[in-house]
């Protein structure tokens, strides 16, 4: 595809670190080169930043999309009220700012009129929507890790895993692994909710894994998260399911050598946004470190190409001339049902030599 993808990027919190991670992401020409940035945010914020930290990367003002030029960092005015610049210091201001420059956002990606869409950091909305159905995965390098639930109490969680969600959720981590990440034939490992097998493994994860299995995508576990990690067995996967925030955001910091990028599978538009909060303690200070929101551009960028080129020969199929044969020698291999899993003490898959 020789066409530069239109990538729009929200200002995030007006008091943390959003525009100096833009402004230094976009220092670097070579930038500019790969994609069309658009910028919703405000210039006199933007202005004010650059001057605070002694940058000097240009923009240009758009006041739509549609302006954006294609060699230039485009920075679209979405909102006009003035907003006092507090750095380090979150405040309702600088909140409904992120807040206008995303809504002004999401309303042009509704209209086609750019690609895709990378959040810049804001404090996260810690309320869980029960009406989300889309699936949180957080990558970098070779590990992919995502949640069945998300920003719920610990006391809420067992009730909130139910078999149904599961096989929904392993549902969409499979599809986005096969179209998102281009991955053929993707291994999923699911991890057990207690430490000790309990009612849940038995009764939901399971017999929800059983379902998942039957429909042709390759699932293991449940496993546990210690033994899992501990063990090295998430190098034999493709992607992992956690079933709580801190199940698979501590390991995936620790394993996670680079700057990791969060996305939602689920949704129609690619949306992207780095693993990474305002920094307030670091705002104003010049310390902020733009690879992150570079690899949040790079990644999105990746996963509209991928998406493309796996959506074309789906849209005109070839008929199909042979049966596929499931590789059941693979599934062996990694398989390890609940009940050993726990009794196991090596359970690293072994490679065939």
């Amino acid at each position: 595809m020789d066409k530069k993808i239109r990538v729009a990027i929200t200002h995030g919190d007006t008091n943390g670190i959003g525009y100096e991670i833009i402004l230094k992401a976009f220092e670097d020409s070579g930038m500019l080169e790969m994609c069309t940035p658009i910028i919703y945010g405000n210039p006199k914020i933007a202005t004010y930043h650059r001057n605070a930290l002694q940058l000097e990367t240009p923009f240009s003002i758009i006041s739509k999309a549609e302006d954006a030029h294609p060699d230039k960092l485009n920075m679209l005015a979405s909102f006009d009220e003035e907003v006092k610049v507090e750095f380090g210091s979150p405040t309702p201001e600088s909140a409904e700012a992120a807040r206008k420059a995303l809504q002004r956002a999401k309303e042009d990606l509704k209209n086609g009129l750019y690609d895709v869409l990378v959040q810049a950091p804001v404090v996260p909305n810690r309320t869980p929507d029960a009406n989300d159905k889309s699936l949180l995965i957080m990558f970098a390098d070779d590990i992919r890790i995502a949640l069945a639930t998300n920003h719920l109490p610990l006391k809420d969680v067992a009730a909130n895993i139910t078999a149904d969600k599961l096989v929904e959720k392993c549902r969409l981590l499979h599809t986005s692994l096969k179209r998102d990440f281009r991955i053929n034939n993707p291994r999923i490992a699911v991890l057990a909710l207690n430490p000790q097998p309990g009612a849940e493994e038995e009764n939901i994860i399971t017999p929800a894994l059983k379902t998942i299995e039957e429909s042709g995508i390759q699932v293991y576990g449940p496993f546990t998260a210690d033994d899992f990690f501990g063990n090295g067995l998430h190098y034999g996967f493709d992607a992992i399911l956690a079933m709580y925030d801190d199940q698979g955001n501590v390991p995936f910091k620790t394993l996670a050598t680079e700057f990791g990028v969060k996305m939602k599978a689920g949704f129609p538009f690619v949306i992207t946004t780095p693993d990474q909060d305002p920094s307030f303690d670091i705002a104003g200070k010049g310390k902020a470190d733009p690879a992150s929101l570079r690899h949040a551009i790079y990644a999105a960028i990746d996963i509209f190409r991928n998406r493309i080129h796996y959506d074309e020969p789906l849209a005109n199929p070839l008929p199909k001339l042979y049966h596929e044969k499931r590789e059941d020698g693979e599934k062996t291999r990694f398989a390890i049902k609940a009940k050993d899993q726990f009794k196991r003490e090596d359970p690293a898959p072994k490679e065939d030599n």
